[in-house]
Parts: C-alpha cells; structure tokens; sequence
C-alpha cells in the first residue's frame, strides 16, 4: 500500500494507492525471467520505462526509449527487487478509463517488497517475493481477474 494510505482521489506523484476495482494489465512484466505466468510476459531490459510524464502522450504506459520519458517516469530496469516480476493494475488506463487522465496518477503495479520485511510504497501494492509469484502464476487472463483495492472497512463499497 502506499505510504500515505488510500485515496479515493489519487495524483500523480502522492504516494497513496488509488481505491478502486482495477483489471490486471494485459502483459506481466519483470527484470527475471517469467516465473510461468499465464499472461505474456516482457523481460525488462535497459531502456525500458513506465511513462509518468503528463505531458506525454504516452502518459502511463509502458514504453521503450533511450531517453528518459521525463515527469516521474521510472526506468524499470533499475527497480531491483521490486520489479523482479510486476503485473500492471489498471489504473487511470484502459480499461478502466478511455484515455490515461494527465497528472490523476501512473504506474499502479502488483510487485515485490524492495526489502524483506515489507515497506510502504508510492502507490503499488507490494507482496513478498513467494507470495507473488504465487500470485502472478495463479492469475488466468481468460477469467479476467481484477483487484480491489480499499481499506477493508470500505470494502463494502466494491
């Protein structure tokens, strides 16, 4: 969860994680090798971004450049442990909304702890490295699966 909590009104920037009902994103991503998930996934590699730039109109996607995409955009290659394996929550993307808004937030992702007794993070949800392997392999694209993310005394809500 993100370090200032929940926010039912998330910006780009402000580490809170975003209250919603979110599809996970259509590719799984990670800096190893696929642990044998179901979705495709990409090997991260250098130049291999997640576009937070609001000016861009590539807002809030993956993206492939030798030159940082600028904003808070953050180069996934060097986010180690925390993306070894990471899938994408969708959002402020499709299908959640139609078109990334600018500046309502980018970046949602499923990833690891960046150290092994857990820690807040700016906006992702973060699991023990075990815990989301087990994750990431059990989730089937073909039965569409989405993530609700909500204190759990507003879960009721979803």
């Amino acid at each position: 969860m993100g370090a200032d909590g929940f926010s039912d009104h998330h910006v780009e920037g402000v580490p809170t994680t975003p209250t919603g009902v979110y599809a996970i994103g259509p590719t799984v991503y990670g800096i190893a090798a696929d642990p044998g998930v179901r979705y495709p996934y990409h090997r991260v590699a250098v130049d291999d971004w997640w576009n937070a730039n609001a000016d861009s109109p590539h807002y809030n996607s993956f993206q492939r450049s030798a030159t940082n995409p600028g904003g808070h955009s953050e180069a996934l290659w060097q986010e180690d442990p925390a993306y070894t394996h990471f899938a994408v929550i969708t959002y402020n993307m499709p299908p959640s909304v139609e078109a990334p808004v600018p500046g309502a937030g980018s970046g949602i992702f499923l990833h690891e702890f960046t150290k092994p007794e857990g820690n807040p993070t700016a906006g992702c949800v973060s699991l023990t490295h075990d815990h989301l392997v087990a994750v990431l392999t059990w989730l089937d694209p073909d039965a569409s699966p989405r993530v609700v993310l909500s204190p759990a005394q507003h879960v009721h809500r979803y």
